[in-house]
């Protein structure tokens, strides 16, 4: 019988419905409730980047670079400092070579394969771009621990002298270097852009290190009397190198860029038997109104190499750091 409006409920009724509904309760919190695994920053990322069309068309453009560029002395038809079309080369009417069967890209003026001196070219690009990127990353990391691990005096002196680095333009440094020099040279240009990039890495570093000094498990090491120097390459540097490795990435762009600017200046390795994109858009001036291939070819190629870094690190940057994640 049900009961009207305005009835009170019978006790019976309340202590059923309170049976109910503790007995609801109690099945809740006995249910197993399927969690998952917890994962690693890395992991995470990892899970985030494979998905992101961005860092893939970033690392597609990379992996292809890196590969040609170990695989293009074997991958060039022609060695590129010899010259197969010097015979078609005519001061007034034929300066340049054209397309031609077994010569795709045509010749440059002095008749040597413009597509075996592409192929050659990128393998002298990476490794000015890589080692160039490598030594300013082991100076900035070297400065930046001193200077956020150990703090104090040493902090001032060294970020004092970051300072004195960044206010030197890094063109005028790098004729600085070139004037030094008997004679420029592909390490001129490496030296050059590394020492522009330490005061980068320095900085970032050095930030890093400052937060990871007020951590708790920073804090817990020291009160547990672990000695400073474990302190620092166990439990700071390594939380800390995280940003710097992705700004590397992301520097490795800029040097690349810089390595052709440098050449195209003249400050690099004047020997163009061992051709360089930068090089080789410096030679093609003389011929720019005429035969812009010459300058067009190595320019996009070092567009397009720089574009898939700055991709790549991009989409580090923002996969690793939380407050940049999409």
């Amino acid at each position: 019988m049900t009961d009207q409006p305005g009835t009170p409920v019978s006790p019976s009724r309340r202590q059923t419905y309170g049976e109910r509904r503790r007995q609801r309760i109690d099945d809740l919190a006995a249910a197993s409730v399927d969690e998952a695994p917890g994962v690693s920053l890395l992991a995470s990322a990892w899970r985030r980047l494979r998905r992101d069309p961005v860092f893939l068309l970033g690392a597609g453009i990379t992996l292809a670079f890196v590969v040609l560029a170990i695989t293009s002395p074997w991958l060039a038809p022609w060695d590129p400092a010899a010259n197969p079309l010097i015979d078609k080369v005519r001061a007034q009417s034929n300066p340049v070579p054209g397309p031609e069967p077994g010569h795709p890209l045509g010749g440059d003026d002095r008749g040597r394969d413009l597509l075996s001196r592409l192929l050659v070219g990128s393998q002298q690009t990476l490794i000015v771009g890589v080692m160039a990127t490598f030594f300013g990353l082991i100076g900035g990391v070297t400065l930046g621990t001193l200077a956020g691990a150990l703090g104090g005096w040493i902090d001032s002196l060294v970020m004092r002298t970051v300072d004195v680095m960044l206010s030197i333009p890094g063109l005028l440094l790098a004729f600085s270097i070139a004037a030094l020099a008997q004679r420029p040279s592909q390490w001129t240009v490496i030296i050059a852009i590394a020492v522009i990039q330490v005061p980068v890495f320095a900085r970032l570093l050095r930030g890093s290190l400052l937060a990871q000094r007020v951590s708790d498990h920073v804090l817990a090491a020291r009160a547990l009397g672990v000695k400073s120097g474990a302190v620092v390459f166990r439990h700071m540097l390594p939380n800390a190198l995280g940003p710097v490795i992705v700004q590397a990435t992301l520097v490795l762009a800029t040097a690349i860029i810089d390595a052709a600017a440098f050449s195209f200046l003249g400050l690099g390795n004047p020997d163009d038997r061992r051709p360089e994109w930068g090089q080789m858009l410096g030679d093609s001036q003389e011929f720019i109104n005429s035969y812009p291939h010459l300058a067009i070819y190595p320019a996009a190629c070092i567009i397009v190499v720089a574009l898939g870094f700055t991709l790549m690190g991009e989409s580090l940057r923002e996969a690793l750091d939380p407050k940049s994640r999409r």
